[in-house]
């Protein structure tokens, strides 16, 4: 068969056939009776293996040295493709990221495109205060995209740049929920407890039904801090949990804050009082927890709670009585 005909069949083009013959990989073996060369059947297939394996990834060279080393194995080049690969799907991967967020960015002209780009780029620098100017620029200039925001917000681990991102984020509107939403579920701690407090500054409805939501996570450092932000927003669901971390001393002062909080609704004040009387009751809370349970009735007002200090100024655990009692003196006057 001739070089015009192999190239019609196979899809290999004249040209590239001439280049495999210049580097001696497959070379017709036959000559017509007008002495043009000629591809047998074995050169055909072999034209066919060489295909094969470029569809691999393999270069020229090693597509040779696979087909004419018999001592050439094939897992080693094998797995060096799979690397090779992996790192350029990564790179493309990233690079559709990218085209993504600006897209979203929505820019109106190229110098737009430009401020974006430098904006992303600025977000994965090395240098911490590059990151924070970054996300308080976000605001003030081009917007990131809030997938962006997001995605630096649960990787932060510099104090600061993480509080300039939870802003930008609060500024941004409830866009980046859902997104920190599956943060709360992630796998590495440190993440959910950014996604959380990442939440906790989104002021709007459906961050609290999100913050509802983490109070039955998982993760307790989570639905502390779901606990502690929902106090503040006057959510009651929260007491339980505001309660637990008074008992077990984990932000206990905090959580005695977003009691007082919850309780400038009356109502609330005395469900408030009712728990912490029942707690106070349980046979397993340690002293130094009933002491911490009859200090937040100190900042709940009404007559339920004086009522319950009057009680507690007799209990048998003198560090509580003494504690009711002064916290009494002071809500009379004394």
């Amino acid at each position: 068969m001739l070089i015009g005909d192999v190239a019609r069949r196979s899809g290999v083009s004249a040209r590239m056939l001439r280049h495999y013959d210049s580097l001696g990989l497959v070379r017709p073996t036959g000559r017509t009776e007008g002495g043009y060369r000629e591809y047998s059947s074995e050169d055909i297939r072999r034209i066919f293996q060489i295909e094969s394996l470029r569809s691999l990834g393999l270069s020229l060279r090693e597509v040779g040295r696979a087909l004419d080393d018999p001592g050439f194995t094939p897992s080693e080049l094998v797995d060096d493709l799979i690397r090779q690969t992996r790192e350029r799907i990564a790179g493309e991967m990233e690079l559709l990221t990218r085209l993504r967020r600006i897209g979203a960015a929505e820019p109106a002209d190229w110098e737009d495109v430009l401020q974006t780009v430098a904006l992303l780029r600025a977000l994965g620098s090395e240098s911490a205060g590059k990151r924070q100017r970054a996300a308080l620029s976000s605001v003030e200039r081009v917007p990131v995209p809030v997938e962006a925001l997001v995605e630096a917000a649960l990787s932060e681990t510099d104090p600061n740049v993480a509080g300039a991102l939870r802003w930008a984020l609060a500024q941004s509107g409830d866009g980046g929920l859902a997104l920190l939403a599956e943060g709360l579920d992630a796998p590495v701690a440190e993440v959910r407890d950014r996604a959380v407090r990442s939440i906790a500054e989104i002021p709007d409805g459906a961050a609290t039904a999100l913050l509802r939501d983490a109070l039955t996570n998982s993760d307790l450092v989570v639905r502390r801090r779901a606990a502690l932000a929902l106090g503040a927003r006057g959510v009651v669901e929260a007491v339980p949990t505001l309660i637990d971390m008074i008992v077990e001393e984990r932000n206990d002062v905090d959580a005695a804050d977003a009691l007082s909080a919850l309780a400038s609704d009356p109502a609330s004040a005395d469900q408030i009082v009712t728990r912490l009387v029942d707690r106070l009751g349980h046979g397993t809370t340690e002293s130094s927890a009933r002491r911490r349970l009859t200090q937040a009735l100190a900042d709940i007002p009404g007559s339920t709670a004086s009522r319950a200090l009057a009680g507690l100024s007799q209990d048998e655990d003198r560090a509580v009585a003494l504690t009711a009692a002064y916290i009494l003196d002071l809500r009379n006057g004394r």
